[in-house]
């Protein structure tokens, strides 16, 4: 018989190598599966929250998970453990949709009503960021899409193999747990105020989606009731506006000028410098000005929306709404000044494409980004300066020889975000075709790096309102006639990172005009003198102005 030394009958060292890797690998796996569905199940619902604190937290909707994936058995499990993952993928989604809705527009998203806005975020970045920056952001949502619920099928049906490996241990945990769920519900504790410990964030999200849907499908019927209602839908033509026969009506929507750039501290001070210096500015070229509050359907942006809501008389803080309005016959004011024999005209240097609700707001002469002819650099989302769109405006409308009353709207688009490049007032006469600005966007940081720092966003947002503001006043100085009579709102508040988060959708609003028998029809209003309102102003809902301002002036 051979003996054999154990140097000989041993395996080699090396042999558990493999297996010790696949081990480790193993409960790796399991780990990562685990924190996978953690943070699926209790991502908070409030940007502010998103904290390492906010994900330690105990989710009964995982607590019950595991109660029925340790009843089920087998394939049965396995395929339950899929659905169960992929339907906790698209909550996750559905998560990180909301968060960026409300990080944005101040609200939540709503599945039914807001898709068409996430291709709207899609031509934002492209035209913020650049073609690149776009298609970069589209490839990534739609790999998050498909991945997100991939991963989480595959991380639950990992975990619930687990647990029929150890069931009666997995049992036991679960009791505990569960337990303890329901102490600290009661107790209410937290490791990070006001998030609670005994966390329902999944199914919240799930109960308040499933109840939304059938409240936003039942809005088109709501909207279609309150539509029908349209006091002035037969005024005869020669009894609309009768009292502001001869004048040239002139609405300038100043893009994200709400009632945190008046009033909040880190804005108020150089804004308001910026409107007590318009106000001296109107005085000495004869103007006066009345001016309040309105409250915005919307906040962040859909300016859209808020103009639909401004000229119709109409709630519009929703796509659907917007659709169904301008499919109907709706006396909008644009629509009532053509009615009346006004000439109708709007400027949109935001608009890259084609128009077709102008015939429903009643315009005759539509002038998008190409038909003002600017040929310079683009500011960003901005295609260009507020005082070139001014300048522009002058030159075709305004300032047009023989021409009848006026009735124009005119989008100012410079303080919309990202707020940068910021333009500079330069001399009119010296604007050309707008290529004297390249130099000027040439030398400015790029989105990407301002919106690195916060406190410079905030900068340049300050700074891009003061300067369509003054944009405005200037045109006013050096144009302004006496029949002028110009109307300044700003469309909605700023996105939260400008706002704090304020809940607030209030804007200024302002009347212009040389004329005191105007300002004598608006008395009744009781808005204050000068561009500023004080915080205690009259706040009107935006939509109540069409019928204030027709009854006034009728």
């Amino acid at each position: 018989m051979t003996v054999r030394s154990p140097s000989e009958t041993a395996p080699p060292a090396s042999d558990d190598r493999p297996r010790r890797v696949r081990r480790i690998g193993s409960v790796l796996l399991t780990v990562l599966a685990a924190v996978l569905v953690l943070v699926a199940l209790t991502t908070p619902a409030e940007v502010a929250q998103l904290e390492p604190l906010a994900f330690l937290r105990l989710p009964v909707e995982g607590l019950a998970g595991v109660a029925l994936l340790l009843v089920l058995r087998g394939r049965t499990r396995r395929v339950v453990a899929l659905v169960l993952g992929a339907l906790l993928g698209v909550l996750l989604l559905l998560r990180i949709t909301d968060l960026g809705f409300r990080s944005v527009l101040v609200r939540p998203f709503d599945p039914v009503l807001d898709g068409v806005l996430l291709g709207n975020a899609v031509d934002f970045l492209n035209e913020s960021f650049g073609r690149a920056g776009g298609i970069a952001a589209l490839v990534g949502a739609v790999l998050l899409v498909v991945a997100v619920p991939v991963l989480l099928a595959l991380a639950v049906r990992r975990l619930a193999g687990l647990l029929g490996e150890r069931r009666r241990v997995s049992a036991r945990v679960v009791g505990v747990l569960t337990a303890a769920w329901v102490v600290c519900a009661v107790l209410g504790a937290q490791l990070l105020p006001p998030v609670p410990f005994a966390s329902r964030s999944a199914a919240s999200l799930a109960w308040a989606t499933a109840k939304q849907v059938p409240v936003s499908l039942a809005d088109e019927r709501e909207f279609t009731r309150l539509s029908a209602v349209d006091a002035f839908r037969d005024t005869p033509p020669d009894q609309l506006l009768t009292a502001l026969k001869g004048k040239d009506v002139v609405v300038a929507y100043v893009e994200s000028y709400g009632r945190s750039a008046v009033e909040d501290p880190q804005y108020a001070q150089g804004v308001g410098a910026t409107l007590a210096q318009g106000d001296r500015d109107l005085a000495a070229a004869g103007f006066d000005s009345r001016s309040g509050w309105l409250t915005s359907p919307i906040a962040g942006g859909g300016s859209w929306l808020a103009h639909a809501t401004f000229l119709s008389g109409l709630w519009i803080d929703n796509q659907q709404r917007y659709r169904s309005l301008t499919s109907s016959d709706r006396l909008t004011l644009t629509k009532a000044f053509q009615r009346a024999d006004w000439r109708t005209a709007d400027v949109m240097p935001g608009t890259t494409e084609a128009w077709p609700e102008g015939g429903f707001y009643g315009v005759d002469q539509h002038y998008d980004v190409h038909a003002l002819g600017y040929r310079g650099l683009n500011y960003s989302w901005s295609p260009m300066p507020d005082q070139f769109a001014l300048s522009r405006f002058q030159q075709l409308e305004y300032g047009a020889p023989g021409r009848g009353p006026l009735m124009s709207e005119v989008t100012l688009t410079s303080s919309h975000v990202p707020w940068t490049p910021v333009p500079t007032m330069r001399d009119w006469n010296s604007l050309g075709d707008g290529s004297v600005y390249d130099d000027e966007v040439r030398a400015a940081d790029p989105p990407d790096v301002v919106w690195s720092d916060p406190a410079r966003v905030r900068d340049s947002y300050r700074r891009t309102i003061q300067y369509s503001l003054d944009s405005l006043v200037s045109w006013v100085k050096n144009y302004g006639n006496d029949n002028l009579v110009l109307i300044v709102l700003g469309d909605h508040q700023a996105a939260p990172i400008i706002t704090g988060g304020s809940p607030n959708h209030d804007v200024p609003i302002s009347v212009v005009t040389k004329d005191r028998s105007v300002l004598d029809k608006v008395a009744g209003w009781q808005w204050q003198p000068g561009l500023k309102p004080a915080p205690d102003a009259p706040v009107w809902r935006m939509d109540a102005f069409r019928d204030r301002f027709l009854d006034t002036f009728r």
